[in-house]
């Protein structure tokens, strides 16, 4: 069994909100076109990893919740579909160029963590910071217990 690893996943909430994980209680993390975020999913992710929840392209951004990996990589199903947004014309079913992982909720933050709560208690060295642009980030152990204490919460386990 590997030690658990932690991340922080990115949704504009207009788009898909914890709201809206905590409804349907489990989802793909679906349309992640970039690469980098793709290998992420692919390669690094195992089930039982812990994720936060980052609400992005809001005023302020937040960290809103907490979820968990609950699935193995698969190929994101929205590729192959010509009607959606995410189709790649590329990408075939017996080669498959994205790939997704499913995730659960777990727990809505009464108290959201913005990003300056977080430079404040110097976490500002987060993957956060430093690959802004990027849709899903490596959290780590220490950084996740911090940004769980900011919100006023214990680790469930």
């Amino acid at each position: 069994m590997s030690k658990r690893q932690y991340w922080l996943m990115k949704s504009e909430p207009e788009a898909y909100s914890i709201d809206d994980l905590k409804r349907d209680g489990q989802i793909r993390w679906s349309g992640v076109r970039n690469y980098e975020a793709r290998n992420i999913m692919r390669d690094k992710m195992n089930v039982g990893d812990r994720a936060f929840f980052y609400h992005s392209n809001v005023k302020p951004p937040c960290i809103v919740g907490e979820m968990e990996v609950c699935t193995e990589p698969y190929p994101d199903p929205l590729q192959f579909d010509p009607d959606s947004k995410y189709f790649d014309e590329k990408s075939s079913e017996s080669d498959p160029r994205w790939h997704l992982v499913d995730v659960k909720f777990i727990r809505k933050f009464e108290n959201s963590v913005t990003r300056d709560i977080l430079k404040e208690a110097g976490l500002s060295e987060m993957q956060l910071f430093k690959r802004n642009r990027l849709s899903i980030t490596h959290v780590e152990e220490e950084e996740f217990i911090k940004v769980l204490e900011l919100a006023g919460l214990e680790p469930l386990d």
